[in-house]
């Protein structure tokens, strides 16, 4: 089975004033699919086309570079559409609200913490928030690398993913890496990532 584009769960324009319509459409439409379109013509007619995308990601060291940038695209951008929504933002309540404070301390740490890794990421890459060992970490990614990855300089599984690429928020917010950062708080999707962070504990 061809790996596919995954439906945005809200209209394109769901998310502003934070993210425009305009990227969503160029981000997902466009970017996004040529991540499939190229992982599915890297893999074509050998193993990896058997596998799970996470398997992939876990065993990328041994994948040529074109599955290991566009198996990385197609993961963490698959993530990432889900742990936004319209409406979201505020802060994470529960085991999930828990262990953010145990881990940083405090939610507003966290959120300190986790801005810095996504502002001070050179050039293009990820922030993450990721469980390893049953912990929270908070991390940053080149390119289109993530924690699942055997390469990754901190290694778990990821739950919540915030894209750096300039691509993620030129339009709207040019130069200004900071204020994307910042509306992100705005849009994520806790419940989401509460569940991600259920399946990673278990």
């Amino acid at each position: 089975m061809a790996f596919e584009l995954p439906k945005l769960p809200y209209a394109h324009n769901a998310l502003e004033p934070h993210i425009d319509a305009k990227t969503m459409e160029i981000h997902h439409g466009k970017h996004h699919q040529a991540y499939v379109t190229n992982l599915n013509n890297a893999i074509k007619d050998t193993d990896t086309e058997k596998m799970s995308i996470e398997d992939i990601c876990r065993n990328i060291s041994k994948m040529a570079m074109p599955v290991r940038n566009n198996g990385g695209g197609h993961f963490n951008h698959s993530l990432f559409w889900t742990v936004m929504k319209p409406g979201g933002g505020g802060a994470p309540s529960g085991s999930l609200g828990d262990a953010i404070k145990t881990a940083f301390e405090s939610f507003d740490n966290f959120k300190t913490q986790f801005g810095t890794a996504a502002a001070t990421r050179f050039g293009s890459g990820w922030a993450w928030l990721l469980v390893a060992d049953k912990k929270l970490k908070v991390s940053s990614t080149p390119n289109q690398d993530n924690p699942l990855m055997d390469v990754a300089e901190v290694k778990g599984t990821p739950i919540l993913g915030l894209d750096v690429w300039e691509h993620a928020y030129y339009l709207n917010y040019q130069n200004r890496r900071p204020d994307y950062v910042a509306a992100f708080w705005n849009i994520v999707n806790w419940e989401e990532v509460a569940k991600r962070y259920a399946a990673a504990m278990k």
